[in-house]
């Protein structure tokens, strides 16, 4: 064997055993560790309620029964043309209050200046599905608009 192959032996051997040295080769490459990455916003989130308005005007409201429960449907009037995203959010995370089950009509506003149009162009249906299970104990639902609520009873 060569004279530097034994030195370089030695010498790997020798810093080898110093466990918490740098200038152990086994210490170059550490076990990997977790780099963490934040990808919240500056500032945060923001609160995380529903920012969809309320529709103007509740028009029509069915309760359509079927095997697994019902179909709530409901007609609404917005101030103008262009308003989209409409649903049904159940108020009191979905449980009735004094026998009674309420939704909040809500709808997003366009982008940009629409039109006011004509009402019937301006008419949003929405409908949800209300599993019989939720509906054990109600006796009325209301859905509510901005200007007015209407409601069916059982």
């Amino acid at each position: 064997m060569s004279g530097r192959f034994l030195i370089t032996l030695a010498l790997g051997l020798g810093l080898s055993a110093c466990a918490d040295s740098r200038l152990n080769p086994l210490n170059w490459f550490s076990g990997g560790k977790e780099d963490r990455i934040v990808l919240e916003p500056r500032g945060g989130y923001g609160d995380s309620a529903d920012t969809r308005e309320l529709i103007a005007r509740v028009t029509s409201l069915k309760v359509l029964r079927n095997p697994e429960g019902a179909i709530l449907q409901v007609t609404g009037l917005p101030p103008r043309l262009g308003y989209w995203s409409a649903e049904l959010v159940a108020e009191n995370d979905g449980k009735p209050v004094d026998g009674v089950l309420t939704y909040s009509f809500r709808i997003a506003e366009p982008p940009g200046v629409t039109p006011q149009g004509r009402p019937n162009a301006r008419e949003i249906i929405v409908a949800t599905a209300i599993p019989e299970i939720r509906l054990a104990g109600v006796r009325q639902i209301r859905v509510i608009g901005a200007s007015n609520s209407m409601s069916a009873r059982r």
